[in-house]
């Protein structure tokens, strides 16, 4: 039985006096014993490690970005699970490895709209775990973990779903011949994407000229709505993955270009979100997470975003694919003006929330989430220390502590092979983020210890069908 089937645990809510907002900052014992706040996670989709103001952008304006993280704490070393967009955000709402679950492959690397798999109904998604802890749950956005009714978010723990089932450049109908240059000048017209309210298609094509505009409407209702209760809110935006569009109000304001005004509507976006959070009475009760599920499509030139000092992007695990721009907020608990170089994941983001909340973190199966609790109150250290970098199913490279061995490497896209390393080329991450010195002859010693660190790893990988390998059906 599916976790969305349990029973609903009733939440009370208590009214604290006013003196309280003069206390010292609650322990994470004070936090447990609390009602769970509520939880939203902002996710976009491509975006750069370099692509926001408070990451070192020197022409795209990011001034809500920039005071979230003014207001919380951005963290310098998070990484996705994954390169590409579905393995990814399996990662994200499952907190496990996407190998774990079928949620990647060697032939397909993400799901298509003529794949026929998706989400395995075993799996325990974030939205499940906190709706049997009593939360409302909504997904706003970009789904791409299957779209046929069963893998959609309204049966897979979500009560609500307001988006596109998977990217934004599929269901392409202009004519093949124009290559991509129809991604110089996108019209809405060039793809039939579908915008779906929960099972059903509601625009076709959607209208993307808007869309970012409307999911925020959208998050901003759900708050409204939901403000007596606790929720759980998931909104991920299409952009900045190519087709590229924006609202008409962000047209050619972005020094950047193009790509500029997409990243200048999603901090907007973000800034009414916080806003509407702040109207209600919600900010010190609710923890905002803001991530991206890879790094920038740079075979996109102008039309994708940048990696900053990292090398590579989305597609490789190079640090460039893979670590992301992040930030956690939650005003009265997180010391504003907070600045984290721990290793973190998006796969954490599950475990923190559900520990948050008062949750039941799956003991039934392998999490590879941690809980960064102690991290956000800056109370410890992250008890991640280590990080597997897939590529589909192969285990490419690994990291632990500062350093990370590359095994095998290939380049993002193109049909250059995988080419295997013996010994692995080895790179201090803190020392080198750029990953531009292979010191592997002076550590014998780490790379002996990352090869067994790695080798323990996969003995807690069983092998499972890949989803993205089903077809559709006939």
């Amino acid at each position: 039985m599916k976790q969305s089937d349990r029973a609903h645990h009733t939440v009370y809510k208590y009214a604290f006096p006013l003196i309280a907002l003069f206390l010292p900052l609650p322990s994470v014992a004070d936090l447990n014993a609390a009602p769970g706040p509520n939880v939203i996670v902002i996710y976009a989709d491509d975006l750069g490690y370099g692509d926001l103001g408070c990451f070192g952008h020197p022409t795209i304006k990011t001034p809500a970005l920039d005071q979230m993280a003014a207001e919380g704490m951005k963290f310098t070393q998070f990484y996705s699970a994954a390169p590409v967009c579905t393995p990814s955000r399996a990662a994200l709402l499952m907190g496990r490895y996407p190998i774990r679950s079928g949620m990647c492959s060697d032939k397909r690397r993400v799901l298509f709209p003529n794949s026929g798999g998706g989400i395995p109904a075993s799996e325990v998604t974030l939205a499940e775990a906190l709706k049997a802890a009593g939360y409302k749950t909504a997904c706003v956005g970009k789904w791409h973990l299957g779209h046929l009714p069963q893998f959609l978010p309204t049966n897979n723990g979500f009560d609500s779903y307001f988006g596109i089932p998977y990217s934004n450049d599929m269901d392409r109908v202009a004519d093949r011949k124009h290559g991509r240059s129809i991604f110089l000048k996108p019209e809405v017209k060039f793809w039939n994407v579908p915008l779906m309210r929960d099972t059903e298609v509601v625009e076709l094509p959607a209208d993307q000229t808007t869309i970012t505009k409307r999911y925020t409407e959208e998050t901003i209702k759900l708050i409204q709505q939901n403000k007596q209760q606790p929720f759980f809110i998931y909104l991920a935006h299409n952009m900045p993955h190519v087709p590229l569009f924006r609202s008409p109000e962000f047209q050619d304001k972005s020094r950047r270009g193009l790509y500029g005004d997409v990243i200048e509507e999603i901090d907007w976006s973000v800034g009414e979100v916080l806003k509407e959070l702040k109207t209600q009475g919600l900010d010190q009760n609710t923890i905002v997470w803001f991530c991206s599920d890879n790094g920038p499509w740079l075979i996109f030139n102008e039309q994708g975003g940048s990696a900053g000092l990292l090398r590579d992007g989305k597609g490789s695990t190079w640090e460039g694919g893979m670590r992301e721009p992040t930030i956690a907020w939650w005003p009265g608990h997180i010391p504003s003006g907070s600045v984290s170089q721990e290793l973190g994941s998006t796969m954490d983001i599950y475990t923190t929330s559900i520990k948050l909340a008062g949750g039941s973190v799956p003991t039934d199966r392998v999490v590879d989430g941690v809980d960064l609790t102690p991290v956000l109150l800056k109370k410890g250290n992250s008890p991640r220390e280590e990080l597997a970098y897939y590529r589909g199913t192969k285990l490419m490279a690994f990291r632990k502590g500062p350093w990370k061995a590359h095994f095998i490497t290939k380049p993002a896209y193109g049909r250059e092979p995988f080419q295997e390393h013996d010994p692995p080329v080895l790179y201090h991450l803190e020392h080198d983020p750029s990953e531009k010195y292979d010191v592997a002859q002076d550590h014998p010693d780490v790379i002996k210890e990352l090869k067994a660190a790695a080798e323990q790893h996969q003995k807690t990988v069983k092998p499972v069908p890949s989803q993205l390998e089903i077809p559709l059906p006939n």
